[in-house]
């Protein structure tokens, strides 16, 4: 089982990137998929959660509306569109899989090995 997270870079403050999330070894139909994000010197915080069955999503208060995670089973990929984006954005992006919807990290079963996020003021 295997989460491979890219498209991470440097971008200017208001700019655009999409992460994406590959999975091997596994579906990501077959779980809830989440972004969390940890910056220099804190926690590693939840950012968005896709469920399994219905597609709900959910977002952290500071990217909602910013934010979108959607998913491509046929790529077998989880993405994270991000917009809009803040210097507040910059950390260290990592998907992860769950067995239950949940934005707890605790919960989720399965990581990526994160990719580089840096927005410039």
């Amino acid at each position: 089982v295997q989460l491979q997270a890219s498209g991470g870079g440097l971008v200017q403050t208001g700019g655009s990137l999409r992460l994406s999330c590959e999975a091997s070894g596994f579906t990501v139909d077959e779980y809830a998929m989440g972004w969390f994000r940890q910056a220099p010197g804190k926690e590693r915080e939840f950012v968005a959660a896709i469920s399994r069955s219905d597609g709900r999503s959910h977002y952290a208060d500071s990217v909602k509306g910013r934010f979108t995670i959607s998913r491509d089973g046929i790529k077998n990929t989880v993405y994270l569109q991000m917009d809009s984006l803040k210097p507040e954005d910059t950390a260290v992006y990592y998907c992860a899989a769950t067995s239950h919807y949940d934005i707890r990290s605790e919960t989720y079963n399965y990581w990526g090995q994160g990719t580089q996020v840096t927005v410039s003021s």
